[in-house]
């Protein structure tokens, strides 16, 4: 499977609806219960006759190990990789998959389902697992930040720190809407507006600025619901760099209250813009030590400088014929 200039995949084979899957399930990814997941899994591909393995997962830490041999086992027996998990369970996944010519299918259990709503795969276990019966294969664009992909978003400063933050709370209060605000005003007000010194350096972009936080999309559907003109940039094979504008503490209430109104784009102290390719150099301060980043919602540690980029490679992805898809909205 060789990709074009663009990323996209040329002269794989379509699918004959037999291949076998083997389903990464991370059973500590998501809210629901595991064990009404597996059997709706099991359910579905059993009466349908489709041969499987269900690997579960009980462990994060061992995701891209469990994945790895999976794509192997995948590529001998020319069948397909399948995540079951939120979004860093898909980005684990998609990891290992990606360059192997192996095709990759989700079903997604995460909260906001971003990835899998942009090509029409539902949150629900049962129809996303019926939608992977008879799916078609699509080319689909992936981030990398050095060399690590990122199927949604990937960022540094604040925002990596809020990620870390909402999450310790959902595990201490539960999963909602409200807790993830509750989290996030907390972080704020605990740390103020600290600020990175970068310098973006792009075809489109060269800048030095002082900024709380970068964020990288790679998905038109979060784009278009925070209001971020440059959404459409997506589809046509590029990244979109968004920063807020040195502000105060109060400012960043209102950029956050804005977002969750899907009202972003139109925040004149917001910077975006599309790009290919970007590094982005860090202060002196900084220079000589990792920094933490964010990829779909799972927090690492790099070291700089960081290159955000369109893969050449694209994630040969699973997408469900039109009566299991759900409108992207």
């Amino acid at each position: 499977m060789t990709p074009d200039p663009q990323g996209h995949a040329r002269g794989s084979a379509p699918l004959t609806g037999r291949e076998p899957l083997f389903i990464v399930w991370n059973q500590g990814s998501g809210s629901r219960d595991a064990e009404v997941i597996r059997s709706t899994i099991r359910r579905v591909l059993d009466e349908a006759g489709r041969t499987y393995e269900l690997i579960a997962v009980d462990d994060g830490r061992k995701l891209a190990a469990v994945a790895r041999r999976a794509v192997e086992t995948a590529r001998q027996r020319g069948g397909v990789v399948v995540a079951c998990g939120g979004d860093g369970t898909l980005n684990a996944v998609a990891q290992a998959v990606l360059g192997s010519g192996v095709p990759f299918g989700i079903v997604p259990q995460g909260t906001f389902n971003y990835f899998g709503r942009a090509y029409g795969i539902p949150q629900d276990t049962e129809i996303a697992t019926r939608g992977l019966l008879n799916a078609h294969v699509e080319p689909v664009q992936v981030g990398m930040l050095n060399n690590r992909i990122f199927l949604v978003n990937a960022s540094l400063g604040l925002y990596p720190q809020l990620l870390e933050d909402r999450e310790a709370y959902k595990r201490r209060y539960g999963r909602s809407r409200l807790v993830a605000l509750w989290s996030c005003i907390v972080t704020l007000l605990r740390r103020g507006h600290r600020r990175l010194a970068i310098q973006l350096d792009s075809a489109e972009v060269q800048r030095v600025m002082r900024t709380p936080t970068l964020v990288v999309g790679n998905n038109a559907l979060q784009l278009r619901q925070i209001g971020i003109p440059e959404a459409d940039d997506i589809e046509r094979g590029k990244l979109v760099a968004m920063t807020p504008r040195p502000v105060g503490t109060l400012a960043l209430y209102g950029l956050l209250l804005r977002g969750l109104l899907s009202r972003l784009g139109e925040a004149e102290n917001v910077i975006s813009f599309p790009f290919e390719r970007m590094t982005v150099q860090l202060g002196r301060r900084l220079r000589r030590h990792d920094i933490k980043v964010a990829m779909d919602g799972e927090v690492c540690w790099m070291r700089a400088p960081l290159e955000f980029r369109v893969s050449p490679q694209a994630l040969m992805l699973l997408v469900p014929a039109e009566e299991h898809r759900v409108e992207a909205a």
